[in-house]
Formats: structure tokens, C-alpha cells, sequence
């Protein structure tokens, strides 16, 4: 007696084949239950894309700019009133061996408009700060437009405005007069944005002297800044208060403004697992369809299940054939949505101004999970068409 042939084998290549052929005979239902995998894969990896850009910006800006920069403020007194700092403090603060560089800014009760005709209430949440001439360069700052204060200008009514004063009082060049206080006062620079001193971006600055002068100046500083090398700012930062203000070094409060673009970098993320569980959803709902698809698939093409059953084709390879197809759909779609999702992460990016940034794990654990969603949307299915008996499959209704 002859032994029963043994059933063919299919190999990776056969089995891919096969799962294409299937799905090649519906390519309209094929590409919508891709379309939701790929939204979903796509949703993920801008989200991550655009979190992560945004994120690196704000690393280079800590880069470029420095972690080494202190501030120091009055604080309150004990009997909760505000504080002051003596008129000497900024000289004190650069007797410190590692400081490198200190300035010092000080608050003026006087209003900044653009003429004389608006009331005086009217500020724009604008100050008018008097400052020493090395601020810009202890802040690492630029001039926009124009030019900084020096010892000629820092005497006579001149202004250099923030980057927001500028924008809210209507000047985009230099020449302008606004009003401070009782006087016209000449615009000569306008800053660039000052990210670790966003209190300067809303501030008119005029020199000591010309606080003096013209505005009432006492010549206490409200704010020093200072730089050391950053192996010494804990060191600075502790004996900073004692400092600048020995008898009450409780009155002083000493920050580093790096700490904030610091926790803005780390909260980058707050919003991502919200984003990034829409995704999920959407992927999900993507598996549905692959998995209706594929319920569709194994009711219509009975018939064929039931001849290859009858021609020799095991249960083993009729799932793998069904299980196969799901994968290749999830695969596309996949393939898809990262394609889509990069590039939406790219454009975004680009049009703020941030340097594109795509982590390395994302595309892989979109597409792992893009693969995952794909066994399990087809598990069922394959199962299903795997135990259809042959005669029952052939049988025409």
C-alpha cells in the first residue's frame, strides 16, 4: 500500500505571496481598514515627533544660553513688607571669587506709553527698569535692532525696549519717542527675546544715570543677575544671600532661571500620554476593521477554503494563509501611518522653527504595535476559516 503524500510546505515566501494574492482581489475595502491603522500609527508618531522637537528645542536653548546664570531678588521681611537690597549689592556680589559677571536692574515707579495723549493707566503691563551697562552680556542677550546703552547714552533720555514692550507699544524701529513718566524718551535698541528673562522682554531700560536724572532713581537695584562657571553656582548660590545683604540674608531670594526652561523641557510630555492614548484608540479601532475585513474575507471565500482543504492544504496552513493577510493589511497600513506621521512631525517642526525630532524608538514601537494589532485582529479570523471542514466550505448557499 502507498503512504499518504505528505502535505506541501509553505515557505515564508509562499505564505507572503499567498496573504498578497488575497488581499489583492479586494483593494477597496484592503485600503480603507489601512486607512485606520495608518491614522492611528500616524497620530502616535507625531505626537511623539512633535513632543520631542518641541523638547529639543528647549534642550539647545538651555545649550546655548547656560545653566550657570543666578538671579537675585528682594525678598519680603519679616513683618511681610518688600524688601531691599543695599546700593552696593552688585559690587559685593562680584567680590565673589568664581563670579564671572554681575548686573544689576532696578525698578522705577514710572508708566511707558506711546504718547502723552494715553492715560497713564494705561501700561501695557510694560515697566521702566534702570540697568547697569554689562546686563546684556550677563544675560546673553542681543540687540534686534539698533543699538545697547553705553556711557554716552546711558545719561540722557534713552530707552532700549524688551522684545514685548517693543511689540505692545506699536515700535519696530529705532528714532521712535515714547512717553515715560513726564518726558519723551528716544528708542535707540530693541532686544531680542531673552528666554531665561522674560521680565526684561516686558521692560523699557534706561541707565542709572538717566534713572537718576530724569525718573526718581535711588540707585537701589531691585534684581542682580550673575554668572560663574558652572562648577561653582551651588557654591555662589549659597552664600549669595550673605552677600548681598549680611544683616538679613533672610530678605534675599536667589533663583536660577534655567530651572524654568529646565521643567518646561521635562513637562514637553504633559499633554503626550493623552495624545498618544487618542492614538491608541485609533489604532484600535483600525484592528477592528482589519478584523471585520478579515471576518468578511473568510465567510466570501468559503469555497476557496474548502478546495484547497480538499486538494491536500492543512489547517495549520489555512491559518497561517488568513493570519498572513492580516499582517500584510496591518504591515500597510503601518507603513503608512509612520510615513505620514514623520512627515506631519517634519512640517510642524519646521514651520516653529524647531529642529525636526524623531526618536529612534518611536517607529519601531509604532510599528511593533502596528504588527500586534495585526496578529490580533487576524487571530480569530484564521481560526475560523482553519476549522471550516471541506464540505461544509464547498457547499454553495
Amino acid at each position: 500500500m502507498t503512504a499518504p503524500l505528505a502535505p506541501a510546505r509553505l515557505g515564508p515566501r509562499d505564505v507572503a505571496r499567498t496573504g498578497a494574492s488575497g488581499l489583492r482581489s479586494r483593494p477597496a475595502r484592503v485600503a480603507l481598514s489601512a486607512l485606520g491603522i495608518a491614522i492611528g500609527i500616524a497620530t502616535m508618531v507625531a505626537v511623539i515627533g512633535i513632543s520631542a522637537s518641541g523638547q529639543e528645542r528647549l534642550l539647545r536653548q538651555l545649550d546655548r544660553l547656560g545653566t550657570n546664570l543666578l538671579r537675585v531678588k528682594a525678598g519680603e521681611t519679616i513683618g511681610g513688607g518688600t524688601a531691599t537690597l543695599p546700593a552696593g549689592a552688585a559690587a559685593m556680589v562680584g567680590r565673589i571669587g568664581p563670579v564671572t559677571t554681575v548686573s544689576s536692574t532696578g525698578d522705577l515707579s514710572a508708566s511707558v506709553r506711546r504718547t502723552d495723549r494715553i492715560p497713564r493707566e494705561q501700561t501695557g503691563g510694560i515697566t521702566v527698569e534702570a540697568t547697569t551697562l554689562d546686563l546684556l552680556r550677563t544675560l546673553g542677550g542681543r540687540v534686534r535692532t539698533g543699538t545697547w546703552l553705553n556711557d554716552a547714552t546711558a545719561r540722557y533720555p534713552a530707552v532700549v525696549l524688551g522684545a514685548v514692550s517693543a511689540e505692545r507699544l506699536g515700535v519696530d524701529r529705532v528714532g521712535m519717542p515714547v512717553w515715560i513718566e513726564n518726558r519723551w524718551f528716544t528708542v535707540i535698541g530693541i532686544l531680542e527675546p531673552l528666554p531665561l528673562a522674560p521680565e526684561i522682554d516686558r521692560a523699557a531700560l534706561v541707565g542709572f544715570a538717566a534713572g537718576r536724572t530724569y525718573l526718581g532713581f535711588d540707585g537701589n537695584p531691585t534684581t542682580i543677575y550673575e554668572r560663574s562657571p558652572d562648577s561653582s553656582v551651588d557654591a555662589v548660590r549659597d552664600v549669595l544671600p550673605r552677600t548681598v545683604n549680611p544683616e538679613n540674608p533672610e530678605e534675599v531670594a536667589v533663583s536660577r532661571p534655567s530651572d524654568a526652561l529646565a521643567a518646561r523641557a521635562a513637562a514637553a510630555g504633559t499633554f503626550t500620554t493623552l495624545l498618544l492614548g487618542l492614538g491608541a484608540v485609533a489604532l484600535l479601532v483600525g484592528g477592528v476593521g482589519v478584523a471585520n475585513t478579515m471576518v468578511i474575507s473568510v465567510l466570501e471565500r468559503r469555497g476557496e477554503i474548502g478546495l484547497r482543504r480538499s486538494l491536500g492544504a492543512t489547517r495549520a496552513q489555512i491559518r497561517t494563509q488568513f493570519l498572513a493577510e492580516s499582517l500584510i493589511l496591518s504591515a500597510l497600513g503601518g507603513t503608512a501611518g509612520l510615513v505620514i506621521g514623520t512627515a506631519v512631525t517634519i512640517g510642524y517642526a519646521t514651520w516653529q522653527g524647531w529642529p525636526p525630532t524623531v526618536p529612534v524608538w518611536a517607529p519601531g514601537g509604532a510599528f511593533a504595535a502596528t504588527l500586534a494589532v495585526g496578529m490580533l485582529a487576524g487571530l480569530y479570523p484564521a481560526v475560523r476559516a482553519a476549522r471550516l471542514p471541506p464540505t461544509v466550505a464547498l457547499t454553495t448557499e
